[in-house]
């Protein structure tokens, strides 16, 4: 094309669910004008989330088609129905790759390389963040640009990245106290992997290294004055019944230990070796071990762990890592065993240099509840419990905490 299509919140909305659509569900594609209206009013995936009616999007797809960037088909079987079928991606001659990108800029507005990636899972699979800002500049470097990057907004931690095909949407206003999606969209939570995960994991075993004893002797007694954590951890020892039970990411031991003097069969591991040789001699006579929860498996003699606990032990990965890591954990479960997980929720990354008076270099990041719930209902589980609770001032928390709870159907 010799000029670009200027494309209205409208048109970008109606042309990015075709878009996307044409990817995640072929067998329903070209849509009929009721599946593109649901389209664009999905509330997943969408920024802003809008509500509009048959009218509104029939007219635009009727615009769109006059312009050239749409066909109107009809189905070949049974009743007569007309369908919407985009071509925007024909007539900017896009990439595989450029395609994602493109269509999930148009639903959700200006975005980081790394909510990009995350976000582009179902469309294309980049395989890390690097592809993504190497699709980006191709994109920028066309005779007709198709993207442009920002500048870095205060608080961010990246760049963000927006399409050159017509004004941004206008982002709702809210009153509520909840955040928003806009603001949660702000996050780049795969900045943490922007060296690679392997570069991520070292860091993180060397800062809890460097902290293990001071991090140990401050924590090691906290359940005594926490209530609710240890009514839910009562809950796993009665659900177990003296059979396996595993805590990922143990640290100095104590959530372990309590599940094992509850009458659980309890085993700790953690990437730490430091932080494993604290637990060892704190609470000698039980098990603990060096390890990794991403490669967790089944335990001896038996067909899967009662429970899988995660005590904060998944605050360090990025969004994209967070499906795959949930999965793992689940795979060697025993049929009805639970996953519970522990995490603080929010929309931020942290990043910590200083800690238990030791230079560290560590990114805590911050899950929304609404994704980390998603995450273990894909992974299969279901019953599926959650609880949010503020932070204890008294104990210098500065986050909310947020607790799943799933079972493996039997």
């Amino acid at each position: 094309m010799t000029d670009l299509p200027v494309l209205e919140p409208m048109d970008q909305r109606v042309l990015g669910s075709l878009l996307e659509k044409q990817t995640t569900v072929p067998a329903s594609y070209p849509l009929t004008a009721n599946a593109l209206r649901a389209a664009c009013n999905q509330t997943s995936n969408r920024d802003p989330v809008v509500e509009l009616d048959q009218e509104t999007v029939e007219r635009t797809a009727r615009a769109l088609k006059e312009r050239g960037l749409l066909r109107i088909v009809w189905s070949d079987t049974g009743r007569r129905t007309r369908k919407y079928h985009q071509i925007l991606d024909e007539l900017l001659g896009l990439e595989a790759d450029e395609r994602a990108v493109l269509t999930v800029l148009l639903l959700r507005g200006a975005q980081t390389p790394g909510e990009l990636r995350a976000r582009t899972e179902r469309l294309y699979p980049f395989g890390h963040r690097g592809e993504v800002e190497a699709c980006l500049r191709r994109m920028a470097a066309r005779p007709q640009p198709l993207v442009l990057e920002l500048e870095r907004r205060p608080g961010q931690q990246d760049r963000r990245w927006k399409h050159l095909l017509g004004p941004a949407p206008q982002q709702p206003t809210t009153t509520s106290s909840a955040p928003s999606s806009a603001a949660s969209s702000a996050v780049d939570r795969d900045a943490v992997i922007a060296d690679g995960a392997d570069a991520r994991d070292a860091k993180v075993r060397m800062s809890y290294d460097a902290v293990a004893t001071a991090y140990a002797d401050q924590l090691v007694d906290e359940l005594g004055r926490l209530p609710f954590e240890t009514w839910l951890l009562d809950r796993v020892v009665a659900h177990a019944v003296g059979r396996p039970v595993v805590e990922v990411g143990s640290g100095p031991g104590h959530v372990t230990a309590y599940l094992a003097d509850g009458g659980a069969d309890a085993t700790g591991i953690d990437l730490a070796p430091a932080m494993v040789n604290e637990a060892r001699r704190r609470f000698p006579g039980r098990g603990f071990e060096v390890g990794d929860l991403r490669r967790l498996t089944r335990p001896p003699a038996s067909a899967g762990w009662a429970a899988v606990v995660g005590w904060y032990s998944l605050i360090h990965l990025a969004a994209s890592e967070l499906a795959e890591a949930i999965a793992a954990l689940v795979r060697p479960l025993a049929p009805g065993g639970w996953l519970v997980l522990g995490m603080h929720a929010g929309a931020a990354v942290r990043h910590l240099d200083q800690w238990f008076d030791q230079e560290v270099d560590l990114d805590v990041v911050l899950h929304e509840p609404a994704f980390v719930v998603g995450a273990v209902e894909a992974a299969g589980l279901v019953d599926l419990e959650w609880y949010l609770r503020g932070p204890i001032t008294a104990r210098g928390e500065t986050t909310e905490r947020l607790y799943v709870v799933g079972r493996r159907p039997t």
